[in-house]
C-alpha cells in the first residue's frame, strides 16, 4: 500500500505563507496522481490541486489558482504545497492524497489517503 503523511500546518497570520509537506511511501507509481484538498469544520472535502509524479503537471482550483502552488520531488518522493497570501477562510484540515490517473479531481478517484494537518489562518 501507499502511506501519506502531511506535515507543516500551524497557525499563521492573514497574508502570511506556510508550506505544507506530503511524504509517501510504499508502493508507488511514477504515474500516480499526487492532490491536495482540504476540509473545513462543517464543510465538505474540496479539491485544491493535483500534479502528477511522471511529468509535473498541475491544476488548481479556482479558490486557489495563483495563491497555492503544488510540487513534487521525485527522488524523496515528496509532494509540497507552498501556500501565500493566506486568508481565514483557507483554514482548514489538509490533507494529500494519491490517484491512479492524471488528472483527478473528486474524492472518489483517490485511493490514499494521509491523516491530514491543521491550518489556522488568523486575522
Amino acid at each position: 500500500q501507499v502511506q501519506l503523511v502531511e506535515s507543516g500546518g500551524g497557525l499563521v497570520q492573514a497574508g502570511g505563507s506556510l508550506r505544507l509537506s506530503c511524504a509517501a511511501s510504499g508502493r508507488t507509481f511514477s504515474s500516480y496522481a499526487m492532490g491536495w484538498f482540504r476540509q473545513a469544520p462543517g464543510k465538505e472535502r474540496e479539491f485544491l490541486a493535483t500534479i502528477n509524479w511522471s511529468r509535473g503537471r498541475t491544476f488548481y482550483a479556482d479558490s486557489v489558482k495563483g495563491r497555492f502552488t503544488i510540487s513534487r520531488n521525485n527522488a524523496k518522493n515528496t509532494v509540497h504545497l507552498q501556500m501565500n497570501s493566506l486568508k481565514p477562510e483557507d483554514t482548514a484540515v489538509y490533507y494529500c492524497a494519491a490517484a491512479p490517473r492524471f488528472p483527478s479531481f473528486t474524492l472518489g478517484e483517490y485511493d490514499y489517503w494521509g491523516q491530514g494537518t491543521q491550518v489556522t489562518v488568523s486575522s
